[in-house]
C-alpha cells in the first residue's frame, strides 16, 4: 500500500466513525424524545386531582399530632396545686430552713 492509500484509509475511517457516531446520537435523541412523549402521555392520562386532598389530610393529621404534643407538654408544666401534699412538704421544708437561717443570723 502506498502512503496515499493510508491517508485515504484514515479519511475513510474518520468519515465512517463520524457518521456512525452521528447516526447513534440521532437515534438516541429520537428514542429519548419518544420516551419523553410516552411519559407525557401517561402523565396526562393520570388523575392528580385527589393528590391535593391527600396532602391536605396528611398535613392536617401531622399538625394535629404536633399541637396535641405541645398542649400536653404545656399542661404538664403547669404549677402544682397548692394543696398537693408533696408541694406542701416542700413548702414547709423551705420555710423551716429559712426560719433556722433567720434565727441563726439573729443571734
Amino acid at each position: 500500500m502506498s502512503p496515499s492509500d493510508w491517508s485515504n484509509l484514515t479519511l475513510h475511517l474518520e468519515e465512517s466513525l463520524t457518521s456512525a457516531l452521528g447516526n447513534f446520537l440521532d437515534n438516541w435523541r429520537s428514542n429519548t424524545t419518544a420516551a419523553a412523549n410516552a411519559l407525557d402521555k401517561t402523565l396526562a392520562e393520570e388523575n392528580f386531582s385527589n393528590v391535593i386532598w391527600y396532602l391536605a389530610v396528611m398535613i392536617g393529621m401531622f399538625a394535629f399530632i404536633i399541637v396535641a404534643m405541645l398542649v400536653s407538654t404545656v399542661k404538664s408544666k403547669r404549677r402544682e396545686h397548692s394543696n398537693d401534699p408533696y408541694h406542701q412538704y416542700i413548702k414547709e421544708e423551705w420555710t423551716q430552713q429559712s426560719d433556722i437561717i433567720n434565727n441563726y443570723s439573729a443571734r
